[in-house]
């Protein structure tokens, strides 16, 4: 799949190239970037492509050299299907779908997805025999539990929500802060660093800093000595 930024897209070959050194299996990048020749083709064992890259490859009727070797496709963040690149998916779904019929030689397809909670529709578009294809795991399987909170936040001002949703992100963070790591997600790279500024002021403001980072740590020293590296005016500030 194609990801959205570039160090996810940077994770993704690490652990392709992590796969081809522990198994031995050849595993290559086909995107807009990156070609493959037929010799390629005929060494790779697994393709790591884009929805649209495979897209415009098999709506070419008369070139079968990828498709013909293609027996798995597994489709990342199958979700998606809701976004705006779902008509794509949908597309190499159905083309898929045709494939085989045409050929009779059979595709496995695997959709996956973390965040998917009407499972049962995609598992039905998929034509999957929910009794043998359909594997739903939910907290159960989890090894420790997962307790989950919902705060309601009322306020209908920006400004005034930002800040409420700031501080009582500081708060939760305080509770963890010296005991545990923390991360938290925010909808956009710009609110980043705003949070992040935001948790910083904070605990500045309640001289609670070396809750976060002790004063002789090895830490704090590393950060120091990598500032000049980093190219992010903002995450250089923090």
């Amino acid at each position: 799949m194609e990801f959205e930024f570039d160090h996810e897209l940077y994770y993704s070959r690490l652990l392709y190239t992590q796969i081809q050194m522990d198994y031995g299996v050849k595993v290559r990048e086909l995107s807009g970037d990156q070609t493959l020749t037929r010799r390629q083709i005929d060494e790779t064992q697994i393709i790591v492509t884009t929805p649209e890259k495979w897209d415009i490859i098999t709506r070419k009727s008369g070139d079968r050299t990828y498709t013909q070797l293609v027996k798995l496709l597994i489709i990342d963040e199958i979700h998606l299907l809701h976004d705006n690149r779902g008509p794509v998916l949908e597309s190499i779904v159905v083309r898929t779908m045709r494939q085989i019929e045409t050929t009779k030689e059979h595709i496995r397809l695997v959709g996956l997805s973390a965040t998917l909670p009407n499972y049962e529709h995609v598992a039905l578009f998929l034509r999957v025999d929910p009794k043998k294809g359909l594997f739903h795991f939910d907290n159960s399987y989890r090894p420790v539990a997962l307790y989950q909170q919902y705060i309601g936040i009322t306020v209908k001002k920006p400004l005034q929500r930002f800040q409420l949703m700031n501080d009582l992100c500081y708060e939760k963070v305080m509770s963890f802060a010296g005991k545990h790591q923390v991360l938290i997600f925010v909808h956009s790279r710009k609110e980043t660093s705003k949070t992040a500024r935001a948790i910083r002021d904070a605990a500045l403001a309640n001289d609670t800093l070396s809750r976060f980072l002790k004063e002789e740590s090895a830490s704090r020293e590393i950060l120091h000595t990598h500032t000049d590296l980093v190219k992010s005016n903002d995450l250089k500030d923090l």
